[in-house]
């Protein structure tokens, strides 16, 4: 596959790296991926955080003084109290046994005098940069003064590399090139998605779940060039089942993309590429948490049914493929899986991954909660941070969050 991006001779995209970066009495400017799940002032899921970890020690040890960056849900570009990172400040004080400074001025006072106060024990962390509506539209004013008062910048937000935002672009113009570098998750993420397309171990599974085929389209294509296996579920499945002629009772089909199955099973069958469908399948009859679910033990639903997971069945053929394979590629639940009695095919999927021997890659997004809900993260080879980030870059396009950090 093509990447707009220098290749070099090890297959690994050639990023300025942060352990090539001389931070000694230096301030830094890192940029992280700090978005994760709340309810109310909890952290329900400390995944981002502890991927963070060995690039925020780094930055300690290394430069003078540091100050963290991110962006937290979606407040439209105002401040909002539900999307406040102090909660994750406070945990991150907590993990690093420093106190930290909470900047929410940055945008209207200057950074440096609050820096030049900071001692050793403390590190700053600047408010949710979406309360700003310049960090979206990337505008110039705002990417100055994130950078203003800084000596370095880096990025290892892998989840927001495929934006061009003030804080993962427009802020590294005030900066020399070989002053911005990726971080060890970046590097990391990108090593490895690289090299699931350029030299996965055969035979190659990849799964495919979520709501949208015209959502997974242009990476599923791509992914077509080099695996073995295409494994279907989630809401997606109803749609290549229909265009299959299965019934598929009240369930969720995107009619308008036939076209795009079509062009799917044409090109597996240009490659050889197994897909499978699932079999059976567990529904209801709406679509709500305290609907009972119905086991439909045959491949068409009944009308008046919707599915809403695979059933047991398709998790024993999914399973044994899996187990099969040398390298695992998951993206995409394949069910409602927050609900518990929709849960049991994202579970399943997650145990038979952990009890692999293949290399065994978690695409980001709900598949990695799906993962942490069963407890089996620390089996998996690499869980993504990066959601669409991780698909955009499987797809080859140029992400513009890494063109900024690439020589």
């Amino acid at each position: 596959m093509h990447f707009d991006l220098d290749i070099d001779q090890g297959g690994v995209m050639k990023l300025r790296r942060i352990q090539d970066l001389d931070m000694r009495g230096k301030d830094v400017l890192l940029r992280l991926d700090l978005n994760v799940p709340m309810k109310g002032d909890e952290i329900t899921d400390e995944t981002r955080i502890n991927a963070a970890l060995p690039t925020i020690e780094y930055v300690a040890k290394n430069s003078r003084r540091f100050a963290i960056c991110s962006h937290l849900g979606r407040p439209k570009g105002q401040p909002d109290p539900k999307y406040s990172l102090e909660p994750v400040g406070s945990r991150l004080a907590e993990i690093l046994d420093k106190e930290v400074v909470f900047f929410t001025d940055y945008a209207t006072e200057p950074t440096k005098p609050v820096l030049d106060q900071m001692t050793e024990s403390q590190f700053m962390l600047l408010e949710n940069l979406r309360f700003h509506p310049g960090e979206k539209l990337n505008d110039v004013d705002f990417s100055r003064r994130l950078a203003a008062g800084f000596d370095c910048y880096v990025d290892d937000a892998f989840g927001t590399v495929h934006r061009s935002h003030a804080s993962v672009v427009g802020v590294t113009k005030g900066f020399e090139p070989d002053r911005c570098v990726a971080g060890f998750l970046i590097q990391k993420e990108t090593e490895v998605m690289e090299k699931l397309i350029s030299a996965p171990k055969a035979p190659f599974t990849v799964v495919m779940g979520g709501a949208k085929v015209s959502d997974k389209i242009a990476v599923i294509l791509k992914l077509l060039d080099v695996c073995n296996n295409l494994l279907i579920g989630g809401a997606m499945a109803y749609t290549f089942l229909k265009f299959n002629g299965a019934s598929v009772g009240s369930s969720r089909v995107e009619d308008d993309c036939f076209d795009l199955v079509e062009s799917i099973y044409s090109q597996a069958e240009k490659r050889n590429v197994r897909i499978t469908l699932p079999c059976d399948h567990t529904a209801a009859s709406e679509f709500s948490e305290t609907s009972p679910a119905v086991e439909v033990n045959e491949k068409d639903i009944p009308p008046g049914l919707m599915g809403l997971d695979i059933g047991p069945k398709t998790i024993e053929d999914f399973s044994r493929v899996i187990k099969a394979s040398g390298t695992v590629f998951w993206n995409g639940p394949m069910g409602v899986f927050e609900w518990p009695e929709f849960s049991l095919g994202s579970c399943g999927i997650a145990k038979a991954m952990a009890e692999s021997s293949a290399e065994t890659i978690v695409g980001g997004g709900d598949s990695v909660a799906a993962v942490n809900q069963v407890g089996l993260a620390a089996n998996m080879s690499h869980i993504s941070t990066g959601g669409g980030a991780s698909l955009e870059f499987l797809e080859g396009k140029a992400l513009p969050g890494l063109r900024v950090l690439a020589f």
